[in-house]
């Protein structure tokens, strides 16, 4: 054989690669309103950067007629490219070649490109569209899920993992997107479940759809297990490219620095107007957040999961910052377990990641009422108090309104290593709101003039500040600045938690 007719050959191979099942099975693809493998990954990474691999890997196994079906790649596309010019590693599984169920070789593909990103330092996005374990396969099947697996876990906190599932994901299969750190789901087409409808109808008789059980919404909205929902592919594949651009690409790495023309002493006038003069009203804090930040940029993480609190990313004079808000829009901005196990995850990969924590605190208080108590939300609220505790980036802190009890405590104040805490001339620093607060005191009715003693002796910032729990009362005006400034100084911050092998983290 000549080097062309080897050549012709190669040629061949690669095409029959890029076919994936067929025409029709990619018809079929489309037909439902979704991208195959390859144009998913076509619109994730920059042209022309991507680099395949094992794309001659063929299953080996032979039961159930399976010796004669091979197709190239066997269900899943891996490699590398770039993202705004930056490395990241990449899985897709192919629902047109065996539904994208994961054999053994399959598995072993994922796992190369996950050992290739730990070792070289860069982020790694799966992209999931899967039947499940090939049943053909038996045990050899569940065993390359749980190699996946462990890889998952020993990745954790090292790179950045992202998850995006962009069709089923089904059984076992559903426990590596949970152990990465961001999980994206696209509505009517994303679908995760341990069991699905049928079995829940045979052992609990509830009827429920695919939508209602693990659709984008659900997992969005009331599991958490999603982090971000999307109306389409497009949408959701362009958002991971945008927090890439807030993550550094490992553990060692800072996030990457952005040049900005918002000035860095740049002053809001209309901070002055977000908190209301009456204590009890609501605002979005959402306004303060962008009044403070670059170009009013923020990437808000489970937004629609436990509104109470908000989470994401911003940058403060270029740099990337994890915000940490109490919103006094949803609840009266109260910790529930929802907001607390959302807010110790979040402040937990930030502090992974190198990342500095900015917290904007108007907190009355935990939850109250049976269901939380029964819950847990002892436990749960004490994961956002670890989570602040053990994290050592830089932690800045502006109380706005509220910070009452033991939701002050955990808020990130100066006694669990704040390293920067303000307040407005608007807060209120005290055990609890002075009506509650006086009940207890006169074992009754309050009357206004106890009340308004309690509020002059308590509700405000000044007795915080005297005893150096604030570094000091600001302007809201100069929220920005002073926070960029901050930011500056703790550039270098070396903080460290006791030697160990790890903490146990009330789960």
């Amino acid at each position: 054989m000549t080097m062309q007719e080897k050549l012709e050959l190669l040629r061949q191979k690669r095409a029959e690669a890029e076919q994936g099942g067929g025409a029709e099975r990619v018809q079929a693809q489309h037909e439902k309103g979704k991208m195959t493998a390859r144009e998913r990954l076509d619109v994730l990474l920059d042209p022309g950067t991507f680099v395949e691999l094992d794309r001659f890997v063929t299953h080996r196994a032979t039961d159930f007629g399976l010796a004669d079906q091979k197709v190239l790649g066997d269900g899943v596309v891996t490699g590398w490219g770039r993202v705004d010019g930056r490395l990241v590693y990449v899985f897709a599984q192919d629902f047109t070649v065996f539904g994208g169920s994961l054999s053994e070789a399959h598995a072993e593909k994922i796992c190369k490109v996950m050992d290739l990103a730990v070792r070289n330092g860069a982020p790694i996005i799966g992209l999931s569209d899967s039947g499940g374990a090939r049943i053909q396969e038996g045990v050899s099947s569940l065993g390359g899920y749980a190699e996946i697996f462990l890889r998952n876990t020993l990745a954790s906190g090292v790179v950045p993992q992202i998850s995006a599932v962009l069709g089923p994901c089904a059984g076992g299969a559903v426990y590596s997107p949970a152990i990465t750190d961001f999980v994206f789901m696209v509505r009517n087409i994303s679908y995760m479940f341990v069991t699905g409808p049928s079995v829940v109808k045979t052992v609990t008789h509830e009827e429920v759809t695919f939508e209602q059980l693990g659709g984008a919404d659900a997992h969005g909205a009331t599991s958490g297990v999603a982090h971000f929902v999307h109306d389409s592919e497009l949408e959701s594949l362009t958002a991971i490219r945008s927090l890439l651009a807030y993550l550094p690409s490992n553990n060692l790495d800072a996030p990457p620095l952005r040049p900005t023309d918002d000035p860095a002493d740049r002053r809001d006038d209309g901070l002055l107007e977000v908190v209301p003069v009456d204590a009890n009203k609501p605002y979005d804090m959402h306004d303060v957040i962008r009044r403070v930040v670059d170009q009013g940029e923020f990437c808000e993480v489970h937004r629609d999961f436990a509104g109470n609190l908000i989470v994401g990313f911003a940058r403060l004079g270029g740099r990337a910052v994890g915000v940490v808000a109490n919103q006094p829009a949803v609840l009266a901005g109260v910790l529930d377990i929802a907001a607390s196990v959302k807010g110790a995850r979040f402040i937990r990969f930030c502090d992974a990641f190198n990342i500095p924590l900015v917290t904007f605190e108007d907190v009355p208080g935990f939850l109250p009422g049976l269901a939380q108590e029964h819950g847990g939300i002892i436990k749960h609220g004490a994961k956002l108090l670890y989570a602040y505790c053990e994290a050592t980036v830089p932690k800045l802190t502006v109380i706005t309104r509220k910070a009452y009890g033991g939701a002050y405590d955990v808020m990130n104040s100066k006694h669990i290593r704040g390293d920067y805490n303000v307040a407005w001339p608007t807060a209120e620093i005290a055990v609890m709101g002075p009506k509650g607060a006086v009940e207890i005191l006169y074992k009754g009715e309050a009357t206004e003039e106890q009340i308004d003693e309690y509020r002059e002796k308590f509700a405000h910032p000044y007795e915080a500040a005297a005893r150096g729990y604030l570094d000091d009362i600001i302007d809201p005006r100069d929220t920005r600045p002073r926070l960029i400034a901050a930011l500056a100084t703790l550039e270098t911050k070396r903080d460290r938690v006791p030697a160990r092998k790890h903490g146990n983290i009330p789960l």
